[in-house]
């Protein structure tokens, strides 16, 4: 009897060592690091030279129980070729899941502040779609800058249609009613955003600037936003941009709705594509005493009251 106790006993500890080996082998290995990192499987490579280089680039904690799980999921033969983006926040299954995607699954990165023509030609780049099929249709602004797996063969309409949902997602209700309560519509706070996405550099600036944009708008001011103009301007052959660098008198002169300078009042719409900081700052703008503002060369922001104060930081820091 005693001896059976034991051998249980053994048995017991056995199993539960091995069922901690096991959960401790196949979670993520850095909950904490979101970093997307390309991996590449070639075609032809085994689940065991998957597994090891997976744990060669500490996506997973141990190739033994990567091999062991791919098989317990009976996705060996599924495991596609071609480029995935992975993070350290995904446990062995879900990396197991992902690398059954295929190479028909492309990531696709879209930056905040691009302009549709700039969405596009990222989608040209990775996917081999005509710019004017989805210029056609994609609403500046709407079409929400992030990290996207996007089929290979989808469609212009589908595209956009998986940017206009990350951007409604991100807008949530109470952000919705602010933007009722507080006169302005949707598309204005875009608008706005969209500026305020150019203009300003920091989670800290984008407030106090959207604030000052809306004292200029309310006191019947031109915007003079630099933005705005630079997207009138559009692309410049020369610099290689869709993104002016250094600005003339002569351009402020441009004959555009979109010349804050020439006009009051906000463009008739978005100018680029705003994160959701931007999209909070024209929601959420930080009521100051300012009315200007500019950033010196190193990126610094610098604001000013009066137009005197103004003058004074031009002379300081661009001059």
């Amino acid at each position: 009897m005693t001896r059976v106790v034991v051998f249980l006993f053994v048995l017991l500890v056995a199993v539960g060592g091995s069922l901690a080996w096991w959960f401790d082998s196949t979670r993520a290995v850095d909950a904490s690091d979101s970093a997307p990192i390309s991996f590449r499987v070639n075609n032809g490579d085994g689940v065991r030279t998957i597994a090891a280089n997976l744990e060669e680039e500490n996506l997973i904690r141990s190739s033994p129980a990567f091999f062991v799980l791919v098989k317990l999921m009976g996705i060996e033969r599924s495991l596609q070729a071609g480029d995935f983006r992975l993070n350290r926040t995904m446990d062995s299954r879900t990396i197991a899941r992902e690398l059954t995607l295929g190479f028909k699954d492309v990531w696709v990165t879209t930056l905040e502040g691009w302009r549709n023509e700039e969405i596009a030609i990222a989608l040209v780049k990775n996917l081999d779609l005509p710019e004017s099929e989805f210029l056609r249709s994609a609403k500046e602004g709407y079409m929400f800058p992030d990290t996207y797996l996007i089929p290979q063969d989808a469609t212009a309409g589908a595209i956009i249609s998986i940017f206009t949902g990350a951007f409604d997602k991100k807008l949530t209700p109470e952000m919705r009613a602010d933007i009722r309560a507080s006169g302005l519509t949707l598309d204005q706070v875009v608008t706005l955003a969209s500026i305020v996405e150019r203009e300003g550099r920091t989670d800290e600036d984008r407030p106090v600037i959207a604030g000052i944009l809306l004292n200029r708008l309310e006191a019947g001011w031109p915007l003079q936003a630099d933005a705005t103009l630079q997207y009138a301007l559009g692309y410049q052959p020369q610099e290689k941009t869709w993104w002016k660098k250094t600005l003339t008198d002569e351009d402020k002169k441009v004959r555009s709705p979109y010349n804050t300078y020439a006009n009051t009042g906000l463009p008739p719409g978005p100018i680029s594509n705003p994160g959701i900081s931007a999209i909070r700052a024209a929601i959420y703008p930080k009521k100051t005493d300012y009315w200007f503002y500019l950033h010196d060369p190193s990126g610094g922001v610098h604001y000013a009251t009066t137009l005197e104060e103004h003058n004074a930081n031009v002379d300081a820091y661009l001059r």
